[in-house]
């Protein structure tokens, strides 16, 4: 499996940056994470229990970091195993661009599944795979404004304004395309790996 994607997010570089290194701010953004704990050497134990279609399990594994340059990007390697409803492996590139004040996301990944998880459809692996992404930044964007209050009160006082000036241009006023954005896709890398492995 590929994946590719990108995310703007409401707080600059370096705030973006801190979070995607925090291990408490990830365990609680990614869906169903219970495990999130430094080994050393930029390593993470990791474990989650999924639910993809028919199949629920429990999974551990490990992340990997590499290649980091602070705070612009690193690269991820990653590994789990959830018994027989299968495994997942494979890496992912996390990177940060800054945007002004706010900054953009982007990722890939490449990813292998097997077991019980890689033999079912893929509609339903990708309606699981959306899900999860879309929980984990909804979850990961209100942690990054109630943590930069100043972010929000910046997106606070710039939506109206504009929402009113681009109404009348389209049916969906700015506010919503800009939910729309967030609720579409470590981790981003560590999401990325949840996604990839379950997903």
């Amino acid at each position: 499996m590929d994946m590719q994607g990108s995310r703007p997010l409401p707080v600059t570089q370096q705030q973006a940056w801190d979070a995607l290194n925090d291990p408490a701010i990830l365990k609680a953004c990614v869906p169903g994470c219970d495990k999130f704990e430094p080994l050393g050497g930029d390593a993470y134990a990791v474990g989650a229990g999924i639910k993809v279609g028919p199949v629920s399990a429990k999974f551990t594994g490990k992340v990997q970091l590499s290649d980091i340059v602070a705070p612009q990007s690193y690269k991820l390697t990653f590994e789990a195993q959830g018994g027989v409803a299968g495994f997942g492996k494979g890496e992912s590139g996390v990177e940060l661009k800054p945007t002004g004040n706010t900054c953009e996301l982007s990722y890939t990944v490449k990813s292998t599944v097997g077991g019980k998880i890689a033999q079912l459809g893929q509609r339903l692996i990708d309606g699981a795979a959306k899900t999860m992404a879309d929980d984990f930044f909804r979850r990961f964007e209100e942690e990054l404004l109630r943590r930069h209050p100043e972010a929000a009160a910046a997106r606070a006082a710039a939506a109206p304004a504009t929402a009113v000036a681009r109404a009348p241009s389209g049916p969906l006023p700015v506010e919503a395309w800009a939910a729309l954005a967030f609720g579409i896709t470590f981790i981003i890398g560590i999401l990325v790996f949840f996604t990839a492995a379950w997903g």
